[in-house]
């Protein structure tokens, strides 16, 4: 069987459900992928008849929001010591820079951070936790979360695949080809745009001096 052949026989439902519990992992604060994930599936169901982008959006629409939430969940009741033991696990996604940049941009903006961070790879790990640890009103939380979540993760799906379905023709001519090397074109651009949303949030660490250590105390906050 050839690959093109293979892809049509994976079930539709596979593929919403791995992009849902994919990004819904990513924003509980666990580091994934999600972004990378929800491109090649979009490009996916740009060729795939069988795949519906309106699903897939939905999916990862309803991943978005639900990881987040139950991350700000977590994040209300653990509070610093859960950002401590985050920073051992995940070193280089949680500790003191990350998590000072992080809190800046809460100080900053507020609820609106949520949103906005949905667009920034920093931000979108931290966003559910940081926002719970922080004690930020839920129903703030829920607004720009929803928000957040529909814009981007609905967003990115619907304009992957009409990009997709552009280049259908193209991709058609050079069969299998054409399709690994438009996700491998895909997943170069988020790696590029994460890499200088990266650069940015570090220049801005850097010009603003050094950072105080985050106080971890004894017990659990709440």
């Amino acid at each position: 069987m050839d690959v093109q052949g293979w892809l049509e026989t994976v079930p539709a439902v596979s593929i919403y459900l791995l992009v849902g519990v994919v990004i819904g992992v990513e924003s509980l604060g666990i580091p994934l992928p999600g972004e990378i994930v929800l491109v090649a599936a979009a490009l996916l169901a740009s060729q795939q008849g069988h795949i519906n982008p309106y699903i897939l959006a939905a999916c990862a629409s309803a991943g978005a929001v639900a990881g987040d939430s139950t991350g700000y969940l977590i994040g209300r009741k653990g509070g610093r010591p859960l950002l401590a033991w985050l920073a051992r696990k995940f070193p280089k996604h949680f500790g003191e820079s990350q998590v000072g940049t992080a809190e800046r941009s809460f100080e900053r903006w507020g609820m609106w951070a949520v949103f906005f961070g949905r667009f920034v790879a920093l931000l979108r790990i931290f966003a559910g936790p940081l926002a719970g640890v922080l004690k930020m009103p839920y129903w703030k939380f829920l607004i720009a979360n929803l928000l957040g979540g529909v814009v981007w993760a609905g967003g990115t799906t619907l304009i992957v695949y009409e990009v997709g379905k552009v280049a259908e023709a193209w991709l058609k001519r050079f069969s299998y080809l054409g399709l690994v090397l438009a996700v491998v074109i895909g997943v170069a651009s988020m790696l590029v745009v994460k890499r200088r949303a990266n650069k940015a949030a570090e220049k801005r660490a850097q010009e603003q001096g050094p950072e105080e250590p985050v106080p971890v105390p004894s017990g659990t906050a709440d």
